[in-house]
Parts: C-alpha cells; sequence; structure tokens
C-alpha cells in the first residue's frame, strides 16, 4: 500500500474507533479506583444494576437518543462519559495532525487516550491506577524510540528526574507535617509525564499544573468558603496531566 494511503487508512480507522476507545477509557476510569474487574464483567447501570446490552452501549449515539437516561430504571447517566467519548475523538484528532506515520499516529493517540483516562480518574477518585500509570511510562518510552520527538535517553533522564523531585517533595512534606501531602500515584505519574517531556520541559510543566490547581482551588474558594480547608484533597495529577497535555501538543 502506498504510503499517502497507508496513513489515510491509519487515521480514518483511528477516528472512527475512537469513540469506542472513549468508552472503554471512561469503563477504566470508573472501574479501576474502584477494584473491579475491567474485562469479564459485562456493562451496566450503577443506579439498577441491569446490565446493558448492545443498544445501550453505541458511542455517543445510545446517549443522544436515550436523552441521557438509563432505559431500565430512568436513571441519569453521568454526562463525563459522553465527554470521555468526544475527548478520545479529539484526542485522535490531534494524533492524526500531529504525526507523520501511521505508527505514529496511533502511539501519539494512545498516549493522549491514557492522559485522559488518567485525569478523569483523578478528577472523581482522587486515584491514579498503577496500570495507567504504568501504560503511560511504556508508551511514552515507546515513542521516543520510535519517533523523532525525543530521544530516549531524554526520556528516561526526564522519568528518573520526575520520580526523584516527587519522591523527595512526598518524603518532605510528610518528615515536616507527619501527613501525606502528595500522592504516591502522583510520584508514579511523573515517570511516564517526565519520559513524554524531557528534563527541559519539567519546571515549566510543573509551573502550569500549579497555576491550573491553584486557580481551581480559588474557584472553588469562591463558591464554597469551606472548599479550600488545608486538609481538603486536591486532584493535582489531573492537573499533571493537564498541563503535559498540553506541553506536549504544543511542542
Amino acid at each position: 500500500m502506498p504510503p499517502i494511503r497507508e496513513g489515510m487508512f491509519a487515521t480514518v480507522l483511528l477516528l472512527l474507533l475512537s469513540p469506542a476507545i472513549g468508552s472503554f477509557l471512561a469503563l477504566l476510569a470508573d472501574r479501576l479506583p474502584r477494584g473491579e474487574d475491567v474485562v469479564r464483567r459485562r456493562s451496566f447501570c450503577r443506579a439498577c444494576g441491569a446490565g446493558l446490552g448492545l443498544r445501550d452501549l453505541v458511542p455517543v449515539l445510545s446517549f443522544t437518543l436515550s436523552a441521557g437516561r438509563c432505559r431500565h430504571c430512568g436513571a441519569a447517566i453521568p454526562p463525563w462519559l459522553l465527554y470521555m467519548e468526544i475527548g478520545a475523538v479529539g484526542a485522535a484528532v490531534i494524533a492524526a495532525i500531529l504525526g507523520q506515520t501511521p505508527l505514529e499516529i496511533w502511539l501519539f493517540a494512545a498516549f493522549l487516550w491514557v492522559l485522559l483516562a488518567l485525569l478523569a480518574s483523578d478528577l472523581m477518585w482522587f486515584r491514579l491506577p498503577d496500570p495507567l500509570t504504568g501504560a503511560l511510562f511504556i508508551l511514552a518510552l515507546a515513542i521516543a524510540w520510535g519517533t523523532v520527538r525525543l530521544s530516549l535517553s531524554q526520556a528516561l533522564w526526564g522519568a528518573v528526574i520526575g520520580v526523584a523531585v516527587f519522591a523527595a517533595l512526598r518524603w518532605g512534606y510528610r518528615a515536616l507535617r507527619g501527613r501525606e501531602g502528595l500522592g504516591l500515584g502522583d510520584v508514579k505519574l511523573m515517570a511516564g509525564l517526565g519520559a513524554a517531556l524531557g528534563p527541559h520541559d519539567l519546571p515549566l510543566m510543573l509551573l502550569l499544573a500549579s497555576l491550573a490547581a491553584l486557580a481551581a482551588a480559588l474557584a472553588g474558594r469562591l463558591q464554597s468558603p469551606q472548599s479550600l480547608r488545608p486538609t481538603r484533597p486536591l486532584p493535582f495529577g489531573a492537573a499533571l496531566a493537564a498541563a503535559t497535555m498540553v506541553l506536549w501538543v504544543a511542542s
């Protein structure tokens, strides 16, 4: 197959599959933090427990035709499930724009998809599941090995520095304050983020993530005076993932 036709086929296939992949990403973000099976257990309604059939699982279309309601009990379907499907399509479009070969397109899309799942998981559960952080690290190394964005050595140095800095912050905060201030999941997440950006972009990514988390906290403070308690957890992993996504796409 000629290179142009091969690239076009990879792009079309990617776009066609991306809504279904977005649905699976939503499942991962919902079930992994709960410790539930993500392979053998069929999809079901959280409100009534009824199993969902094929007509309930068509990405985007099922949500639209059902007006966002379970057809068994009428309970509202969480809209973030639809947002994940749309977000996966957006990630596929970005990957198709950035990638020069079918391999690059699929690697870029997979990387952005995992970032999206991590962001959703942290926002909903304040959890960054190990299977997702591990997959992100592997994909970041694969991108460094198979593309020209970063050298493999730069990716590895970025991962080492990112993990070391966050491990030191976590240990230091616990030693000084006597409680956890940074989750272990954030430390593990930095392996994939550091490998994706390399050591030079890590300071800017941390600055952007910190500013985003601060802005979100202040916005919450305006809505509720009690929302900015010193011990209130913040989904900093989501801010890290979002900042990395912005810098990675822009680079």
